[in-house]
C-alpha cells in the first residue's frame, strides 16, 4: 500500500432535520391539539485512532466525509431519526489542522473516538410550543445546520524506538533482522522511500513499535533531500536510535555523521535531542582494524553518548542491543506516568475553589 502522511479533506456534520406542525385528527376528538413532533439530529465527525492503519492513502481517493442529516419531525408526536454519524478512521498520530491557518485542532494519540464536529440539533415541533394561553400553535423550530470545511490530515507515526540515520546506513537491514517488517534493502541511497514500522518480539520481554525512518541527509530541516517530508515522524518516537555506518565506504566519517545528524534534529525541533537516545555503530563486520572504531566509541562516550557495535547483517552485537532499548523504554514509560500525574495533581490544584492562594 502507497504510503501518504498528508491529505486535505472536506468534513461536514450533518444538518438537524425541521420540527414539524400538526394536529391531532381523529373522529369524535375536537380540538386535539398540536402534535409535531422533534427533527432528529444531524449525525457528528468523529475521528477513530487505530492500530491497523500506518497511511492516510484512503483520503486521497476519499477526500469528502460528510456525516447524514437528520430526517424531519411528525405528526402524532414522532420525532425524526438522528442522522448517522460519520466515523473517519486514521492511524494513531494523525494530527488534525484547520487547512488555511494551520492551526492544530485536534491529536489522535489513542485507541478511541474524538468528537470533532457536532450536528446541527433538530428543531421543536409545534407541541413543545403548546402553552396555557396559546393552545394551538401554528409553527415549528427548523433544524439547526451542521459544521463544514477543509481540514489537513498530518500524520506523525507513533513509535517506541525511531532509526535515525544517513542514507545506507543499515536501518532497513536492521528492522527486517529484528521484527518482521520487510522494507526493501539495496547498494543505493534513499532505497527506504517510506517510513517503515516493525513490532520486535521475544520471549525476553514485551513487544515494541521501531520505526525506520527514511535517511536523513545534511541540509534535511530545510527540505534538502526528503527533508521535512519524514523529519516530523521523528516527533512522536519515545527514543531514538541513531545508527552510523563504520564500513569505510560512507560519504562522510562517522564522527561527522553524527554530529550532521544531530545538527538536523536540532534545526527541525530542538526538542528531539532531549529525547533519551542510543548511538549504534554499524556493520562491524566489515572492519578489518578496530582502532578507529575504538577511537570513535570512546570520543561519543566523552559526550555522553551510550554505545553498541553491531552487524545488522550478521545479527552480531542485536540482542545486547535489544536488552538496552527495553530498559530505556520502560524508564520513558515510567516518566511520562510519573509527569502526567504530576500535571493532572496541579490540574487539580488550580481547578479547586477552595485553592484561593
Amino acid at each position: 500500500m502507497k504510503f501518504v502522511d498528508v491529505v486535505k479533506i472536506h468534513v461536514q456534520s450533518g444538518d438537524g432535520g425541521n420540527g414539524c406542525t400538526a394536529f391531532r385528527r381523529e373522529k369524535y376528538i375536537a380540538r386535539g391539539g398540536p402534535n409535531g413532533g422533534d427533527g432528529g439530529n444531524g449525525g457528528n465527525i468523529i475521528f477513530q485512532g487505530i492500530t491497523n492503519k500506518t497511511t492516510l492513502i484512503d483520503f486521497a481517493f476519499q477526500p469528502h466525509q460528510h456525516a447524514k442529516n437528520g430526517s424531519a419531525g411528525k405528526g402524532k408526536n414522532l420525532h425524526g431519526k438522528n442522522g448517522e454519524d460519520c466515523i473517519i478512521p486514521v492511524p494513531l498520530g494523525t494530527v488534525v489542522k484547520n487547512l488555511e491557518t494551520q492551526e492544530v485542532l485536534l491529536e489522535v494519540l489513542e485507541q478511541k473516538n474524538y468528537l470533532f464536529l457536532q450536528g446541527g440539533h433538530g428543531g421543536k415541533g409545534n407541541t413543545r410550543f403548546k402553552t396555557s394561553t396559546n393552545r394551538a400553535p401554528e409553527y415549528h423550530q427548523e433544524g439547526e445546520q451542521g459544521e463544514e470545511f477543509w481540514i489537513q490530515l498530518e500524520l506523525k507515526l507513533m513509535a517506541d524506538v525511531g532509526l535515525v540515520g544517513f542514507p545506507n546506513a543499515g536501518k532497513s537491514t536492521l528492522i527486517r533482522a529484528v521484527s518482521h517488517a520487510k522494507p526493501k534493502v539495496a547498494d543505493y541511497p534513499f532505497t527506504t522511500l517510506v517510513p517503515q514500522l516493525g513490532v520486535v518480539k521475544t520471549n525476553d520481554f514485551d513487544p515494541f513499535v521501531i520505526a525506520d525512518i527514511p535517511g536523513i541527509i545534511e541540509g534535511a530541516h530545510e527540505g534538502v533531500g526528503l527533508g521535512h517530508q519524514f523529519l516530523r515522524h521523528i516527533e512522536r518516537t519515545a527514543i531514538l536510535l541513531i545508527l552510523l555506518d563504520i564500513s569505510g565506504f560512507a560519504e562522510h566519517e562517522p564522527w561527522e555523521e553524527y554530529q550532521i545528524l544531530l545538527h538536523e534534529l536540532q534545526s527541525f525541533a530542538p526538542h528531539l535531542l532531549d529525547k533519551p537516545r542510543t548511538v549504534v555503530l554499524n556493520k562491524i563486520d566489515t572492519v578489518s582494524d578496530t582502532k578507529e572504531v575504538q577511537e570513535l566509541e570512546e570520543k561519543l562516550k566523552e559526550v555522553g553518548e551510550t554505545t553498541f557495535m553491531i552487524s545488522a547483517v550478521t545479527q552480531e552485537g542485536i540482542s545486547n542491543v535489544l536488552q538496552h532499548l527495553v530498559i530505556m523504554i520502560h524508564q520513558a514509560k515510567q516518566k511520562l506516568i510519573a509527569e502526567t500525574k504530576e500535571q493532572r495533581e496541579e490540574d487539580s490544584v488550580s481547578a479547586d475553589p477552595m485553592n484561593r492562594g
